[in-house]
């Protein structure tokens, strides 16, 4: 049943900033506009008690249609009406570059009151956001689109920082490092397909902070990589490309997720004492080297190897290993291409896995090894709650392809009369 709405006279008696608060949570300027021309007090509660205002390229088609002049005076005259904005999002990806003018105004106009910018606008000329932004009681920077160039830390401070991104920004590894040293603050960065331009092709780059707690990289092309986080509690590497990475930590991360990257040298130093969480998918590592990273993860609760290939094919993981490392350990995904020594001795031993209570099992190709897999892992959690098969079923099946599935169907059916209170689904692609 839906809300229903307030009768007019409890409207009339709304205070302007509960109506302030009203127009805020509706976020998209073109809304807000519509929403504040109801009465005289609805203008009002816009015009001074407005703290939240976003204009997106995607919430309105006819942004697409209007001349550049046209939406600049738009946004001018909407932004100009308020007082006090704290949250500021010009996020303009399909529309052609603004004049710089306009935009820097827009931004004196707001930077004393704001806490949060998401800025994703292009301009001609280039403006300096940092310039504009800097020395102010900004919180929150989402920058995109952009060019950061000549870092003055003296000058550009940002002394209430707390969430930094990056996205599609142009910027020298020096500049980077600097800009991160004048965010004394700073607990969350977001780094996602930076040109990052670099005085030596061979140097690396060094990032150090001690307030960063979760640092986010994605799509990024380098050779080294240095990051110096001693309150770092979550690291995630997405689409990158690195000859090295090196994390130095004072041991207080506790998750680290690793997907679709190539990296030769990965090092988290001492970190890994209190990993929570290690998530690492479609990555190439050599099962020795990696559990030796985070071997002495004690407290580690969930485990995912997911689409992992081994560097060398005569390796397994060792299930008993993870057993005895990792006691807490109560979720548990694993996918990987079988072989029969993965049966033979990555299932050897008497081992239990006590507080598992989650077993996710995927394939790319079925076969009877994994269901032999699966009865061993099984047998091997005695207190398991729930099973999810993931698997992958081509568009196109040969006979011996749908034969095989539908023997694994019946395996499972049958196997499952065994384990009546495990919950068992099945997910496929």
């Amino acid at each position: 049943m839906g809300l229903l709405p307030l009768p007019k006279k409890a409207m009339e008696h709304l205070p302007v900033e509960v109506i302030g608060n009203i127009l805020s949570r509706l976020g998209a300027a073109r809304d807000v506009v519509i929403a504040s021309s109801t009465c005289r007090k609805w203008r009002e509660a816009w015009r001074n008690h407005l703290h939240t205002l976003a204009f997106n390229s995607n919430d309105w088609p006819l942004y697409h249609e209007l001349t550049r002049s046209r939406l600049e005076i738009i946004v001018t005259q909407t932004i100009f009406q308020t007082n006090g904005l704290q949250c500021l999002s010009i996020v303009m990806d399909d529309v052609d570059e603004f004049s710089a003018a306009p935009v820097i105004a827009w931004l004196m106009y707001t930077r004393e009151t704001l806490r949060e910018l998401h800025y994703n606008v292009r301009t001609t000329p280039n403006i300096n956001i940092l310039e504009i932004c800097g020395r102010q009681r900004l919180e929150v920077l989402a920058l995109a689109h952009n060019t950061i160039t000549g870092v003055e830390p003296s000058y550009q401070k940002f002394p209430c920082l707390k969430s930094l991104s990056l996205s599609y920004v142009s910027v020298s590894a020096l500049d980077l490092s600097i800009f991160l040293t004048a965010c004394p603050k700073v607990e969350v960065l977001s780094l996602i397909s930076l040109d990052i331009v670099m005085s030596d092709p061979h140097a690396s780059m060094e990032l150090s902070t001690n307030s960063l707690k979760d640092i986010y990289v994605e799509a990024i092309s380098l050779d080294k990589i240095i990051l110096e986080a001693d309150s770092l509690e979550k690291l995630q590497l997405k689409d990158c490309t690195l000859e090295v990475f090196e994390l130095v930590s004072k041991g207080k991360l506790r998750l680290l997720k690793i997907d679709d990257v190539s990296v030769i040298h990965l090092d988290i130093g001492e970190s890994a004492e209190n990993l929570e969480i290690v998530d690492v998918s479609n990555f190439t590592i050599m099962w020795s080297k990696f559990h030796h990273m985070i071997a002495k993860s004690s407290k580690l609760r969930k485990l995912r190897l997911w689409a992992v290939v081994f560097d060398d094919d005569d390796e397994v993981v060792d299930i008993e290993t993870i057993s005895a490392c990792f006691p807490q350990l109560i979720h548990l995904s694993l996918s990987y291409e079988l072989r029969e020594a993965a049966i033979q001795y990555g299932l050897q031993g008497s081992f239990q896995l006590e507080n598992v209570v989650v077993l996710e099992l995927g394939w790319t190709v079925i076969s009877d090894l994994f269901s032999q897999w699966v009865v061993g892992l099984l047998e091997r959690c005695p207190n398991l709650r729930k099973l999810v098969i993931h698997g992958v079923v081509s568009e196109t099946k040969t006979h011996e392809e749908c034969n095989t599935l539908a023997k694994f169907t019946s395996f499972i059916v049958r196997l499952m009369r065994k384990y009546l209170k495990i919950d068992v689904q099945f997910e496929y692609d």
